[in-house]
């Protein structure tokens, strides 16, 4: 691994957690490794290299989400596979952790892949929900955009239950609750498949 994708990978790290802000250009060196300066012999400073870090979390983030949201299955067992992936419930989502981060926020050049990874995401859920219309397996009154953007808030809110319990049970009940109401959006003359249990 070179310098810097070696300051990349500690940087992204560190925001996960302790957000922009506890992320100090001395912490993102001793945890890369690097010597005094090679962060501004890469990168015009410490904003420069957490926009960076984002990108790459994002483009990960978007990468596992599309592994599993275009794999095999109906449109509904591609998104009960999302919505159940591995997950370390208790560390948080690293983008969605990010949204919280007001240095963050405040900046439009870090927020952008946050805002680009988070649209992306609700787009692709409410293409496959339309897939899923059109194969007649749920309800043409169902609004794709909508669950698209249950499912992320599911997701999102999900771990910060989780997290302020300690518990991954809050996030699991949430999925369990998103999975069963999508399971009744089927047409009435097709029985609605009933969420697995978790």
């Amino acid at each position: 691994m070179s310098t810097s994708e070696r300051l990349i990978e500690a940087t992204r790290g560190l925001l996960w957690e302790r957000g922009y802000v506890g992320t100090s250009p001395k912490a993102i060196l001793e945890r890369a490794g690097a010597g005094q300066g090679s962060m501004y012999h890469h990168f015009k400073g410490k904003q420069d290299l957490a926009l960076a870090a984002i990108r790459k979390t994002a483009e990960e983030m978007r990468a596992t989400a599309a592994g599993v949201l275009d794999g095999p299955g109906t449109p509904y067992e591609r998104i009960e596979a999302y919505l159940r992936r591995e997950r370390d419930v208790l560390r948080g989502c690293p983008i969605g952790r990010l949204t919280m981060d007001p240095d963050v926020t405040a900046s439009a050049e870090l927020r952008a892949p946050v805002d680009e990874t988070l649209d992306w995401l609700r787009e692709r859920i409410a293409r496959i929900v339309e897939e899923g219309q059109e194969q007649g397996q749920f309800a043409p009154s169902l609004d794709g955009e909508e669950i698209g953007a249950a499912v992320v808030a599911t997701v999102q809110g999900g771990y910060v239950l989780a997290r302020a319990s300690g518990s991954p049970v809050a996030f699991d009940a949430g999925v369990r609750g998103l999975l069963s109401l999508l399971g009744t959006a089927a047409p009435k003359d097709r029985p609605a498949r009933p969420a697995r249990p978790a």
